[in-house]
């Protein structure tokens, strides 16, 4: 591992500042591979139900192997995109009852997957507009070809909470919300199933 510690320290001093909002970012973030890390100020973990810690550690670190805008902007960031999303399925789950949020089956006209569950439309918005409002996004750019080893070492190094692979251990209080989310989509897929 060695042989990464300059990129991982790059990375980890990149991703410790706490970015930009989610509007400001789109004009800065660059379309190329890399890491990102979303943040939040300490009320936000409560809101949450996450246990604080110090104000570099994000909430969340990815890679974007592509493209950081499509992957952290376009997808994590827009309304219609939590199917898609891990980042917006954890904070869906967490923020379940505060934005009165209903899973729906991602693909509604043939609803499988129950994990990767999207959102009604309105909760799906109310979602969006309250990540934008609580939410920061630092990135750091790289055209390294070993960008999953790095990012593991970065996640080891911070054991971000809503980063259910990759973590020692996954928070369980995270797991059981998803789990909750995922069964209800399921129940939604079911009905719609019977009554179609």
């Amino acid at each position: 591992m060695d042989t990464y510690v300059n990129d991982v320290r790059q990375a980890i001093s990149a991703l410790s500042d706490r970015g930009s909002p989610p509007a400001e970012a789109e004009q800065s973030v660059p379309s190329r591979p890399g890491l990102y890390a979303i943040h939040a100020d300490r009320p936000v973990w409560e809101q949450l139900g996450l246990e604080p810690r110090d104000e570099k550690t994000p909430l969340y670190v990815g890679k974007a192997e592509r493209s950081l805008t499509s992957r952290d902007l376009r997808t994590h960031f827009r309304t219609g995109r939590t199917g898609s999303s891990t980042v917006r399925r954890s904070l869906a789950a967490l923020l379940r009852e505060r934005l009165s949020l209903h899973a729906v089956p991602r693909n509604q006209a043939r609803p499988r997957h129950f994990a990767n569950y999207g959102l009604e439309a309105e909760g799906d918005a109310r979602l969006t507009a309250w990540m934008h409002e609580h939410l920061t996004i630092a990135v750091w750019a790289t055209l390294d070809l070993e960008l999953g080893v790095i990012e593991t070492l970065v996640i080891d190094h911070w054991q971000p909470p809503l980063n259910l692979s990759k973590v020692s251990v996954p928070s369980p209080i995270l797991k059981a919300a998803r789990q909750a989310m995922a069964d209800e989509a399921r129940r939604a897929g079911h009905a719609d199933e019977r009554s179609g």
